[in-house]
């Protein structure tokens, strides 16, 4: 089938497909017959219609135009894989000319990815954190296990810092969602309401306190009142306390294990930053149009996804950003600002990287596929098969594919670039395996005289939350 192409803006085309009238006959055929299984007329059987009458009731082109439909997928897609087109939306579909015997002749008007060349890899260099720990790190992990294993003892004397309190809370304009009785609160850990803390301490069990505050950024009177008062005693760091918070038998075992554990998790923050850098400065280097109606429609779908999911928890946006900390939007607008900078960002990252997929010839095996599903599976904590059995019944399956390709494609362009750590450390990121352990290096790459073995297997892309 012969086709064309008019590009009408970078990022959008014309297809102009003409279709001979011959290969539309056995379509033709099939939608009379299609027809006379569907109507009743006297003196005929149902399916036994002639075709002569089918016309005569509705119309030579209605058969036509159906057989034609029922085509124009197949016709569509071999027309963009002849032009090698890649669409990111449905095809505006108009049938140009359409007569009986006569060549057939339809357009498609879509969205494509533009043309644009990949900066070369191997010319960007960038930083990221050391892995390295150090003791106040082990330290500070030390103290969550201690924290988690403390033993409290009711004491008849007032509330001080580290103590904890069994607290009721009362007053006007208290949101919905603070707990009013019955409070577990630690002295001095703050974050529940301003002004807490100091209300609290010197206070007994059975006493009473109001203090002044503000709640969503309105003056608010506030009572606490203490029910009891709990001394926390902090376990030893000894060979027992090893023995009952994790798998070591001494105290230097398990200090070298948090140690470990910590290391690997900072050279799996390395991959991270790595991968985010390396893309961020491609993208920078990499110039081209975006189509608007696909922006503006992946903009429109993240903002109702959102808005739906602030409704289902009762919240607005500015009640939002009052009770998120680490929310960098200070206002509604800068929050939907920010919502668009990144679905745009989002957008360039999905293309760059299945431009350089393509040009790579990125391939997807089916191991590649199993592994995402079963780390999904861990992430949403379900079984690999309930996981394969949603993707199939939600249509995920070119989604993940997708997916686990532009992850590959990243994991090349990563492998190209210079990276390195703030201490001037070469960071080689391809040994880094899943679990956050090294890969063995070569003897010459050890002694510096070779470049980097190949690749380690592609770090799985970040993966959003279950869609339906």
């Amino acid at each position: 089938m012969p086709s064309t192409v008019e590009r009408l803006s970078p990022s959008r085309v014309k297809i102009t497909m003409t279709v001979p009238f011959e290969d539309l006959r056995p379509s033709i055929d099939k939608a009379y017959k299609d027809i006379a299984r569907r109507i009743s007329l006297p003196g005929f059987r149902k399916g036994h219609v002639p075709a002569s009458l089918i016309d005569q009731r509705f119309g030579r082109e209605a058969v036509i135009e159906q057989a034609l439909n029922e085509q124009l997928p197949e016709l569509y897609d071999a027309a963009v894989a002849e032009n090698k087109l890649s669409p990111l939306g449905q095809p505006d579909i108009d049938v140009a000319k359409m007569e009986d015997g006569q060549p057939v002749e339809v357009t498609a008007e879509v969205d494509v990815r533009p043309d644009f060349e990949v900066p070369d890899a191997s010319g960007i260099a960038v930083t990221v954190d050391p892995a390295g720990v150090g003791d106040a790190e082990v330290n500070e992990r030390v103290d969550l296990l201690r924290h988690r294993f403390a033993k409290y003892n009711d004491v008849d004397r007032a509330a001080g810092k580290d103590d904890v309190v069994d607290i009721d809370i009362s007053g006007e304009s208290l949101p919905d969602d603070l707990p009013m009785s019955g409070v577990s609160y630690v002295v001095g850990a703050g974050g529940l309401v301003d002004g807490l803390d100091k209300a609290v301490t010197g206070l007994k069990a059975g006493e009473s306190k109001t203090f002044a505050t503000k709640i969503d950024g309105q003056k608010a009177d506030v009572t606490v009142t203490v029910n009891k008062v709990r001394q926390r005693t902090l376990p030893r760091v000894d060979d027992d306390f090893a023995q009952m918070v994790s798998e070591y038998d001494t105290a230097d075992e398990m200090l070298a294990g948090l140690r470990d554990g910590l290391e690997r998790m900072g050279r799996l923050t390395q991959v991270g930053q790595a991968r985010d850098k390396v893309l961020d400065a491609v993208i920078e280097q990499t110039s081209f149009e975006l189509p608007p109606k696909v922006l503006e429609a992946e903009i429109a779908e993240r903002r109702q996804d959102i808005e739906n999911q602030l409704a289902r928890a009762g919240l607005s946006v500015e009640r939002y950003l009052a009770q998120v900390p680490d929310e960098t939007a200070k206002t509604a607008d800068e929050f939907w600002g920010n919502l668009e900078t990144r679905t745009e960002r989002g957008l360039r990252a999905r293309l760059v990287l299945d431009k350089v997929a393509e040009d790579e010839e990125v391939a997807v095996s089916q191991d590649d596929l199993s592994e995402y599903i079963v780390a999904k599976a861990q992430d949403e904590g379900v079984t690999p098969d309930q996981e394969a059995q949603h993707m199939m019944q939600h249509g995920h399956t070119q989604e993940w594919l997708g997916e686990i390709r532009r992850g590959k494609a990243l994991s090349l362009l990563v492998s190209r670039a210079a990276v390195k750590d703030t201490d001037g450390r070469r960071i080689d990121i391809s040994r880094i395996r899943g679990d956050g352990t090294l890969g063995e290096m070569t003897a010459a790459e050890a002694a510096g005289t070779a470049p980097a073995g190949k690749p380690a297997k592609a770090a799985k892309p970040a993966r959003a939350g279950r869609s339906k």
